[in-house]
């Protein structure tokens, strides 16, 4: 008996030995790919990878050709708030129920678990510097913001001199600078701004892991080119203003607009009809705000490399949602338009051969979730519901969904290789919208009226109506879902150096 008892004893201390050795195995940091998600503020694909020959933008481009680059990309809300936390749960905004910005994510789903969560739950790192959920941009700089404190280990809320001189911005609404156009060529160096902190702050997280070999997933979220466009004055130099050209669109074709739709670009009164210096003016300052970002992108990488972290690091480059600059008569986001819903986004992996290579297939923001986690290794919590794009990144004729759905108040939109359908109201009773890109890329001519192409709006309606009624159910695992959470109160912005009475008004301006 005693015979038996010792090798029992014994081949309980070889299943520890082998149990303790896949245990250190599965939590190696050499042997895990680390993380770097980069997301930009109101970044549209006005880049040089995308096209565009006037902006600069030499590192995303450099960056491009070692990655994936999805040309077809949507966000599923064009509005802060609910754009980032959609994509950090991998859910769409019915599932979130946030529509709003300046709402708590765990007020409205409690049990759900974050992107950084669920690097958290698996050995990482998971470290947020700067804007990755909701922040009131720029007045809560410096702060956390609405940020998810579940989300992360560490945080570094980065604050610059674009904050300390916000009084010297120049803008359309006096002392206000996130809600309407505001921009300024700021004095300084770059490490002196927000995201220039940002940056610096980036680095030094990267020289903290590459010495502990430390599994990370290190989250950067600039607060450019959101408004105010703000950077150093020498970004100012690489542009011609009056070179720069602005849409001219005839009042006319609104007219052949459902309603909702003309409201969503003539909602901002005092950004209509700009005079032609004025506009060309702005948009320099936000192409001039991207150099700067891409300046900042491009510090980072730079380090990445030279720590030899970049052999295994995935690096995701994005933004939160499109952005007008005065196509359809229309500046910012918040509409159902191309210009709108769609995003760059650009994904560079170790263990994916493919390189330099795009992809028109349609895809989603909320994809990046499954995706990160296909690539780590790590089982997707089943609440997620955006797909994996790791098929298309090793194929890129290949496709992961017919369609990207993205949401703005009461419509809907769709769109596929080649054509947008947008529906408004629930049965589509305020209208539709139906537009070609093979012909009409800047989504001029409204077609859902055109009988020749009544076979596609018979086939599209059906499937915006399959993906909504897809999007509106509660996923499996998600927990508690609360409908109707408020949002939090929004107190007026301060401007440093203002002085204001007991009534928040303001009874001295900081002078220029």
């Amino acid at each position: 008996m005693h015979k038996y008892i010792i090798k029992f004893l014994f081949f309980l201390d070889l299943f520890f030995l082998f149990s303790c050795s896949e245990v250190k195995r599965n939590t190696n940091s050499k042997e895990k790919l680390n993380v770097l998600l980069i997301i930009a503020d109101d970044l549209n694909c006005d880049l040089g990878a995308y096209g565009n020959l006037v902006v600069k933008t030499p590192n995303i481009d450099r960056f491009a050709e070692k990655g994936i680059l999805f040309e077809n990309a949507h966000n599923q809300y064009p509005l802060c708030g609910p754009s980032r936390a959609s994509f950090m749960t991998g859910m769409y905004t019915n599932q979130t129920k946030i529509t709003r910005n300046n709402m708590n994510l765990r007020n409205s789903i409690p049990d759900v678990i974050t992107l950084g969560q669920r690097f958290r739950q698996s050995g990482y790192q998971s470290v947020r510097i700067g804007k990755m959920f909701h922040y009131d941009n720029p007045s809560a700089i410096g702060t956390s913001g609405n940020d998810d404190i579940y989300s992360w280990d560490q945080t570094v809320n980065p604050y610059g001199r674009d904050k300390i001189e916000e009084y010297k911005i120049k803008t359309l609404s006096a002392r206000k600078y996130g809600g309407t156009l505001s921009w300024l060529a700021a004095e300084g160096e770059d490490n002196e701004q927000t995201d220039g902190i940002a940056a610096s702050e980036a680095i030094k997280k990267l020289d903290y892991f590459a010495s502990s070999e430390t599994p990370f997933f290190l989250a950067v979220g600039f607060f450019r080119p959101h408004t105010p466009f703000v950077a150093p004055k020498e970004y100012f130099d690489f542009y011609d203003r009056k070179k720069i050209e602005i849409p001219e669109v005839s009042n006319e074709y609104l007219a052949t607009l459902p309603k909702p739709a003309v409201k969503s670009i003539r909602a901002k009164k005092n950004q209509l009809n700009l005079e032609k210096e004025l506009a060309q003016e702005i948009k320099e300052a936000y192409y001039s705000t991207i150099t700067f970002v891409d300046a900042q992108v491009g510090r980072i990488l730079d380090h990445l490399k030279s720590l030899d972290l970049d052999k295994n690091t995935v690096v995701v480059f994005t933004s939160d949602h499109g952005y007008h600059l005065g196509e359809h008569g229309h500046w910012q986001k918040q509409t159902l338009f191309e210009n709108s819903t769609r995003i760059p986004l650009i994904i560079s992996s170790p263990s994916i051969k493919n390189k330099d290579v795009k992809t028109i297939s349609p895809v989603e923001l909320i994809d990046v979730y499954p995706t990160l986690m296909d690539l780590t290794n790590i089982n997707t919590p089943l609440h997620v519901v955006g797909k994996s794009l790791v098929p298309l990144m090793k194929d890129t004729n290949a496709s992961v969904r017919e369609s990207a759905l993205t949401r703005w108040r009461n419509g809907y939109t769709i769109k596929t290789k080649r054509f947008r359908l947008t529906k408004w109201g629930v049965n589509g009773e305020l209208g539709y919208e139906l537009y070609d890109h093979k012909n009409d890329k800047n989504e001029l001519i409204n077609l859902a009226s055109n009988l020749e192409y009544r076979d596609v709006m018979d086939t599209l309606k059906a499937l915006i109506n399959q993906r909504i009624s897809e999007a509106s159910s509660k996923p499996e695992g998600l927990g508690r879902q609360f409908e109707n959470a408020k949002s939090m109160y929004k107190a007026k912005n301060i401007t440093s150096g203002d002085i204001h009475d007991l009534n928040g008004e303001i009874i001295y301006f900081k002078d220029k």
